[in-house]
């Protein structure tokens, strides 16, 4: 199996790159509205909104910002398949415009302007960032009543174009080889986040770059990406990102062997991904190891505690909860080339799985 992945330098207000109907999922986290590292951006895009930000009319600020975020969502309406999903990351905004100090409720814009689409709203999820600062209030610290609790959380906001599920062929293959592990889908389809960062968070790179990029693009850690493309695509799927960035999204991509699109103002990024990328196909292999021992360990906790596991995953020979896991299938990256449009990998699937748990113990893990 090959996957591509095309890298566009251009403003995502006209996907002009991208044909109408041919992207099956939608991973993205736009500059935030309100934000104050994004207001020279945003001033770029739209000259009035720095005439609003220096009058002090915050609430005209906000809606000339998200106004340049519902030009791009319009073109996410014309390039999404019937049925396919659009996942947003975005985070409210809390700020001081002249005197008087507020919450700018992004998530609530942005899910306003995909209803105007037509998408149907699905149920949302709260990602809860951990934060290692000490200052857990803002206002007055311990005197009532104007402190303010701090925000540590994010949403990510998802919407299906249509209203209709995607149809697929009867039975079609590459759905059951694309399934999740059960134990995966009860953490996964949880509506609060609270596992985001860890181990493949290291093995996507962290994007760091000398002369500050990475500090802004403002991306997510690759995890989240990762586990969202999982969630709603299937092997043969594109994944649009119009936000890029560092290229979280395509990276992504390519450990869950799926297609990418990526659109992107600072071609800059560019060269940051290229050296997120490195080493890629080892780092492929490590997340479908660490997949495949969870479950190998969540086999042998279950088997500790007497239940049995009904059914096997044909490839791999281990137990597994459902029928809809048996054909479940890993594709590995192998090789890797740069073609004119980005970036082409070669996937074949996983046959070797990390040492399986023995029926009494699962201490080798």
């Amino acid at each position: 199996m090959e996957t591509t992945h095309r890298i566009v330098t251009g403003d995502a207000r006209s996907l002009a790159a991208v044909e109408d109907d041919s992207v099956e999922l939608v991973v993205t986290s736009p500059p935030y509205p309100m934000i104050e590292m994004w207001d020279d951006l945003f001033a770029e895009l739209d000259s009035e909104v720095a005439a609003d930000l220096e009058a002090g009319d915050g609430r005209a600020a906000f809606e000339r910002m998200h106004g340049v975020l519902d030009a791009v969502w319009r073109e996410v309406d014309r390039v999404l398949v019937d049925g396919g999903i659009a996942c947003v990351n975005v985070g409210d905004a809390t700020r001081s415009i002249g005197d008087r100090f507020r919450v700018f409720r992004n998530h609530d814009r942005i899910s306003g302007a995909f209803e105007d689409l037509g998408f149907d709203p699905l149920p949302e999820i709260l990602w809860r960032k951990p934060t290692n600062s000490g200052t857990k209030f803002m206002g007055s610290g311990m005197v009532p009543p104007n402190a303010y609790v701090t925000l540590e959380h994010e949403y990510v906001l998802v919407f299906r174009n249509g209203g209709e599920s995607r149809e697929f062929e009867p039975r079609a293959q590459r759905r059951y080889d694309a399934a999740y592990f059960w134990e995966e889908r009860n953490r996964w389809f949880s509506d609060v986040w609270t596992d985001i960062q860890g181990t493949l968070q290291t093995l996507g790179g962290d994007g760091t770059h000398s002369d500050g990029l990475r500090e802004r693009s403002g991306a997510f850690p690759v995890e989240l990406p990762y586990r969202l493309i999982n969630m709603y695509s299937v092997y043969g799927d594109t994944v649009l990102d119009p936000f890029w960035g560092t290229g979280t999204t395509s990276l992504a991509a390519m450990l869950a062997a799926r297609n990418s699109i990526g659109y992107e103002l600072n071609e800059d990024f560019r060269s940051v991904f290229d050296e997120r990328i490195e080493g890629l196909p080892e780092r492929s292999r490590d997340v479908i190891d660490s997949r495949l021992r969870a479950h190998c360990e969540f086999v042998a906790r279950q088997r500790e505690a007497g239940e049995t596991l009904e059914y096997e995953a044909e490839r791999y020979g281990f137990p597994v909860r459902t029928k809809q896991e048996r054909s479940i299938t890993f594709y590995e990256a192998t090789d890797m080339y740069e073609t004119g449009a980005g970036y082409a990998l070669a996937h074949e699937p996983v046959e070797e799985t990390p040492e399986q748990p023995s029926q009494d113990s699962h201490s080798e893990l």
